[in-house]
């Protein structure tokens, strides 16, 4: 039996972005525009659901996004805008190995904050730059929940640890020995240890390629297109 129901333009149009809101499924409008803006706010959302006064980015949407954008011909570069406090590590590194595989050249521009897991984010792009005034927190693996007490637990987070640092050195100029010494550094944050980096003091650590903000951003992604880094 069908129904009665009439639906409206506008909730027609809305359709494909309901079905990315609601099912994470990969059906977005296409887009007409060369390059694509990705933004990466708030804390980055993984399998647990944060309150919901907490602003997020879903990793369900974002991996869908992406996946269209890959296979999208008019999109010829993507555009990374973070400004996050860091959060679930497998999302965070998901985004980050999403970006870094893709055959479209990326820039991503830290603004106010790319802490803890979004600094993978910050360097998986082709280039990566940092406003003067953006921070980033380089801080040892946090576990909330059931803690064992056993040492296949801190196995556990070892592995995880070293997944997350070999990612951050392996698509960025720090060293394995530096990054570690930013992580371990007592009394500079006040409930925790690591260190925060500034602008350019994220430049010269070689975690950060640039110093620079929109323009720059856009400029760095036009000349990747037109040195023809797209498959």
């Amino acid at each position: 039996m069908l129904s009665s129901e009439t639906i409206s333009p506008e909730e027609n149009n809305n359709g494909p972005l309901s079905n990315l809101k609601d099912l994470g499924q990969i059906q977005i409008p296409d887009v007409t525009e060369r390059i694509y803006c990705l933004n990466i706010i708030g804390q980055i959302e993984g399998h647990q659901i944060l309150p919901a006064q907490s602003k997020t980015t879903k990793y369900e949407h974002v991996i869908p996004q992406l996946l269209a954008v890959e296979q999208n011909p008019k999109v010829e570069g993507i555009l990374v805008i973070l400004n996050t406090a860091g959060g679930d590590v497998e999302a965070g590194l998901a985004i980050g190995e999403m970006l870094s595989s893709s055959s479209k050249p990326s820039v991503s521009l830290v603004l106010g904050g790319g802490h803890s897991i979004g600094i993978p984010i910050a360097v998986s792009c082709t280039k990566s730059l940092i406003a003067p005034t953006g921070t980033m927190t380089i801080h040892p693996i946090r576990y909330t929940g059931l803690v064992i007490n056993g040492h296949q637990q801190f196995d556990y987070l070892r592995k995880m640890q070293q997944r997350i640092d070999q990612f951050i050195y392996s698509h960025s100029q720090i060293s394995k020995e530096k990054l570690e010494q930013f992580m371990f550094t007592t009394g500079e944050l006040a409930q925790d240890i690591g260190t925060i980096l500034i602008g350019q003091e994220a430049v010269e650590a070689g975690l950060i390629q640039a110093v620079g903000g929109v323009r720059e951003a856009f400029k760095e992604l036009n000349s990747l297109i037109t040195q023809g880094l797209v498959e």
